[in-house]
């Protein structure tokens, strides 16, 4: 999508992220995220079966949830997955912790959190969104 056409249809805001601007395509889950129990590391998808993504792939997308879940293996998880080239481009969550911020940073994946609206209330699986964690923005186009 050239999202330089045209204004975005809406502008979360929030506090500054970590990492650098990333847009594509959002995959937007109402469940946590653990990057250790909910997905196949071995190709970015979802494979916990109550999850509301199950079977859905991380890999070319900014994933977008409520909550991260989750203990330390988030970190080297996301580290891991990212040296496979199967992590996601970024990941949007309205509350995070710091083990998955930490996995983020180790594994130059952007993060943001605490935007308003909620991300995970208002973007659409399939809407383009553009993160710049710099400025604590995402545009979002229908």
């Amino acid at each position: 999508m050239n999202t330089r056409s045209r204004d975005p249809d809406l502008v979360l805001t929030g506090q500054p992220g970590y990492g650098p601007r990333a847009e594509g395509r959002a995959l937007v889950s109402q469940h946590g995220f653990s990057a250790r129990y909910d997905l196949n590391r071995e190709r970015g998808v979802f494979s916990r079966k109550e999850h509301d993504l199950f079977g859905e792939s991380v890999v070319g997308v900014i994933l977008i949830a409520p909550v991260s879940k989750g203990g330390i293996a988030t970190s080297w998880m996301l580290r891991e997955m990212a040296s496979r080239g199967v992590a996601p481009l970024g990941i949007i969550l309205h509350s995070t912790n710091p083990v998955i911020v930490q996995g983020a940073i180790l594994a130059g994946v952007p993060i943001m959190q605490g935007l308003l609206p909620p991300a995970h209330q208002v973007v659409r699986t399939g809407d383009w969104v553009r993160m710049d964690p710099q400025q604590g923005t995402v545009g979002l186009w229908r």
